[in-house]
């Protein structure tokens, strides 16, 4: 079951920000900052706590991983099972695999704000993957694909104030994209350095090796 609550109140159960609000995360104050521990009433008890045992440790990580990406516990499990029978490092497998989905392609190419946004213009029928429309969030984009934002759909307002805002990051060395067609492409499959997220995978992978 996907998570609709609040999106600041998982930064605060994770302890980092998660960006998970788009450019609101970098406009407004973060309520992490306020209050730095964990939702709920024994929140301040809790990181009190002693030293979080490594069982806690990974099932953190694990949690912020799936929640960065916004993907359920059985998505999060069917991908790292898949990967896991390719060649190469899993846990670099694993945090390539989540680049690659559609939802979060989008999101890299600037076409919305953030990932929940980008799964919002999907479902409803705004992308174009190779010329086709393609409505599913989980759609594993391939090297050479081109992902674009529909023709009618390129007037939105969330769609053009996205793009103007991610140009003020640098661009990912394994995406190409045309703002003036509001397109993009997959140059390659990224390789742990060109994924700017700061997590333990193989954390992850010592915890569902168990």
């Amino acid at each position: 079951m996907r998570y609709t609550g609040p999106s600041c109140r998982q930064c605060r159960r994770e302890g980092t920000k998660l960006f998970l609000k788009g450019t609101k995360c970098f406009t407004e104050k973060c309520p992490i900052e306020r209050r730095p521990y964990a939702p709920g009433q024994h929140g301040q008890a809790t990181a009190r706590r002693r030293k979080a045992s490594e069982y806690a440790k990974q099932l953190r990580e694990k949690q912020k991983v799936k929640r960065i990406y916004g993907v359920s516990e059985r998505q999060f499990r069917n991908t790292f099972e898949r990967v896991t029978k390719l060649p190469g490092v899993t846990g670099h497998n694993l945090l390539a695999a989540l680049e690659s989905r559609l939802d979060n392609m989008v999101y890299r190419m600037g076409f919305a704000a953030s990932r929940k946004a980008a799964r919002q213009l999907i479902r409803h029928r705004h992308i174009h993957v190779n010329g086709k429309q393609v409505d599913i969030p989980s759609y594993l984009v391939r090297p050479g694909e081109e992902v674009a934002v529909r023709g009618k759909s390129r007037e939105q307002v969330s769609v053009i104030s996205a793009l103007e805002y991610s140009s003020r990051g640098a661009p990912l060395s394994w995406i190409a994209i045309d703002k003036d067609t509001f397109s993009g492409r997959m140059l390659e499959r990224p390789g742990r350095g060109d994924i700017p997220i700061a997590a333990q995978e193989q954390l992850i992978v010592e915890l569902y090796s168990k």
